[in-house]
């Protein structure tokens, strides 16, 4: 798995709205959220949320299933990067089930 995926709010505004050239407030009003909600995604502060990949999606930039994609990568990454447990197997001699 990548390490240190990048979060996809900082895509969003790298990506998306800077090509634009659209400010936050009008980006919010644009996809209708609250100024301060798209801007704490676009800062890292949060994550993008399944209503927010429809709207994204509704708005013409990309699927919902990438912005899901791109967040659900981003916290495993961010899971997987911190020091984790001894985890043994469910089941004794088994193949790990995918």
């Amino acid at each position: 798995m990548l390490k240190n995926h990048p979060h996809p709010g900082e895509l969003l505004r790298e990506d998306v709205l800077i090509p634009l050239g659209l400010e936050v407030t009008e980006a919010a009003h644009r996809l209708g959220v609250a100024r301060t909600t798209l801007s704490r995604v676009l800062h890292g502060h949060a994550g993008i949320s399944p209503n927010l990949a429809l709207r994204l999606e509704k708005a013409g930039v990309s699927t919902a299933r990438f912005w899901m994609a791109l967040q659900a990568n981003y916290e495993l990454s961010r899971a997987d990067s911190g020091p984790f447990p001894d985890v043994q197997p469910l089941q004794e001699n088994s193949a790990v089930v995918p």
